[in-house]
């Protein structure tokens, strides 16, 4: 029996002989460079890859990985807090009803058809960074979807406007009646009211949104406008989201090239 004991001891003394012990593997924060998300999301998404291929030594020229896996952790903060967000509504009630969900999911479903198609049917076919970052750009929708739940507070008491006097209206005089008729008058008017027109934020991307499509081939152009009509048609999203939608379709056709008609959403 102690012979027994002496050999046992005598093997686990020997190198090598000892348990094997698992090696640490990097955790999936590490790629945060050791910051939170919420201080990642102070940053806009550009800032950030700015940021983690300066932390990495590299740039955006020679780390084409790098930039990828940026938007990536960038891409799972945002779901992150979209999460959080709508796990708050849940708890406090005010949270889309089922038949809400279902509508916005639709529409989730149909934007993600045309971006597919979108990304291909393009003048400049997109690549990996492209795509990476039109998967980014749409993360904003559900998370603009559930702030508008988070803005109806019900029952809230909103102060009272602060009574004013109006301002006394400005005396106009009276035309003369050997005046000649202001003959440009009418042009005047329709033409204010068209340079108002032309620079409404929906009607200029409506009509950058139309010139890219114009500038693809035919089948294409009306496959995609078809496609486009099937997100914008049948469901129910506010104006401020319709115009993200425009803005992220030209955002899918534009050159790599061309001057971006609007920044990022973040």
């Amino acid at each position: 029996m102690r012979r027994s004991i002496l050999l046992v001891l005598l093997i686990l003394a020997l190198p090598g002989a000892a348990p094997a012990q698992s090696k640490p593997h990097p955790t999936p924060e590490a790629d945060r460079l050791g910051m939170t998300c919420g201080q990642i999301l102070k940053m806009t998404s550009a800032e950030w890859i700015l940021y983690f291929n300066d932390k990495t030594h590299r740039t955006a020229e020679d780390n084409p990985t790098g930039v990828l896996r940026a938007i990536t952790v960038y891409g799972k903060c945002y779901d992150a807090r979209t999460d959080s967000l709508a796990a708050a509504l849940a708890r406090s009630g005010k949270s889309p009803n089922k038949a809400a969900r279902a509508d916005f999911a639709a529409f989730e479903m149909a934007l993600k058809n045309f971006a597919a198609k979108a990304l291909v049917d393009a003048t400049a076919p997109a690549d990996e960074q492209k795509k990476a970052y039109a998967a980014l750009y749409e993360k904003q929708f559900r998370y603009e979807f559930y702030q508008q739940y988070e803005a109806r507070i019900p029952n809230a008491v909103r102060p009272s406007p602060v009574a004013t006097k109006p301002p006394a209206p400005v005396a106009t005089p009276p035309a003369r009646a050997d005046s000649p008729p202001p003959a440009d008058s009418a042009r005047s008017a329709a033409a204010q009211e068209q340079a108002r027109s032309d620079a409404d934020p929906m009607t200029m991307a409506k009509n950058r949104f139309g010139k890219l499509l114009d500038a693809l081939p035919d089948d294409k152009m009306h496959e995609l406008h078809q496609v486009f009509g099937e997100v914008m048609g049948p469901y129910s999203i506010s104006e401020e989201m319709r115009l993200a939608v425009y803005r992220y379709a030209i955002f899918l056709l534009e050159s790599p090239f061309a001057t971006p008609f609007s920044p990022p959403p973040f």
